[in-house]
């Protein structure tokens, strides 16, 4: 079976049908269609190798996280594979968590040796010299997370995440409302918790009310590390114990709703708790939270890739710009007791 086959069937050129099923150049929908459709009934499938050795193009991204573990990070890799694999195009991943070694051989080794096309970096914030190695190879990058110089970058306003979640507890008539932050560790990339802490801050201050760090329990975005927290905040004495946490992450969140059960409060009428993310779990918990639509997040980061890797396909994508967040009220959340 030849590409030629394939082009008499649909009506095309030769160059039309490369185009369509390598992804290169524009063509336009209709061509398209009838190129796939011709070229599934004839049997007629690329050979990547032959096609990589033509364009120079691997038609591999490579996605780059900090964590695995970790549901948001897994959530928006979900996202971008999928919107990846209806482009035509496969996933490298690489999981920085450990030592700095694996960040090093990543960026200094496997992404400089032409084995992907572009890459994603999720929650990184990457240094200039990292940024520059990849330019200077031409390969498109978008970050998710936080802004990077020099870089398309997606994020949320986690500033204003953190007073939209604390308002919704002021809003409620609670008065003392403590703090379930991020630990140092956590703040390397982006400046996630000092974000949301500071939110958290804003807000109470603009209520004239109390936002000291009495309030405030810091751990690792874990359900563990939120269980911890908790229990500090919620074993101090009935008059300095809060009445409501606001908890940066949903699965921190969790543990704080595992917290109070076993130091024998009731959610949310002894402490009402919210979190951020919408995790897929959330419903279940009724945990009040700030969703920040991960999926979505590397859905959107792909479209950006592809305007850059397929010009012509699509008007350019914005970026550069927040993204959207909304406050999901359930059963967490609550009046405190007179």
């Amino acid at each position: 079976m030849s590409i030629a086959e394939v082009a008499r069937l649909a009506g095309v050129s030769t160059a039309t049908v490369s185009r369509a099923l390598s992804g290169r150049g524009h063509v336009s929908a209709a061509a398209r269609e009838r190129v796939v459709a011709a070229a599934r009934e004839l049997g007629y499938v690329v050979s990547q190798a032959a096609s990589s050795l033509a364009s120079g193009r691997t038609r591999n991204v490579g996605i780059v996280l900090p964590f695995l573990n970790r549901w948001y990070f897994t959530t928006v890799l979900e996202g971008a594979q999928q919107r990846l694999m209806r482009s035509g195009y496969d996933v490298t991943l690489y999981n920085l968590a450990g030592d700095g070694d694996e960040r090093r051989t990543v960026f200094e080794h496997f992404l400089l040796r032409q084995r992907v096309d572009a890459v994603i970096a999720v929650s990184l914030e990457l240094t200039e010299p990292e940024v520059t190695r990849l330019h200077t190879l031409g390969k498109p990058l978008v970050g998710v997370g936080g802004p990077i110089p020099g870089v398309r970058t997606l994020a949320i306003d986690d500033v204003a995440v953190a007073r939209l979640a604390t308002e919704h507890l002021i809003g409620l008539d609670h008065r003392r409302i403590g703090l379930i932050g991020g630990d140092r560790a956590s703040d390397a990339d982006f400046h996630l918790p000092t974000k949301r802490r500071h939110g958290w801050e804003s807000a109470l201050h603009e209520a004239g009310l109390d936002a000291s760090p009495r309030l405030i329990a810091n751990a690792d975005f874990t359900v563990q590390g939120g269980y911890r927290a908790a229990k500090q905040l919620l074993g101090a004495p009935l008059r300095d114990r809060p009445t409501a946490i606001f908890a940066a992450s949903d699965e921190m969140a969790f543990g704080a709703m595992l917290a109070a059960r076993d130091l024998g409060l009731s959610v949310p009428h002894d402490v009402s708790i919210v979190g951020v993310d919408d995790h897929d779990q959330s419903e279940f918990f009724g945990l009040t939270t700030i969703a920040q639509f991960p999926r979505e997040q590397g859905a959107l980061a792909v479209d950006i890739l592809m305007a850059q890797l397929e010009p012509g396909e699509d008007d350019a994508v914005a970026s550069d710009l927040p993204l959207p967040f909304e406050l999901r009220v359930r059963d967490s959340t609550a009046r405190p007791r007179d």
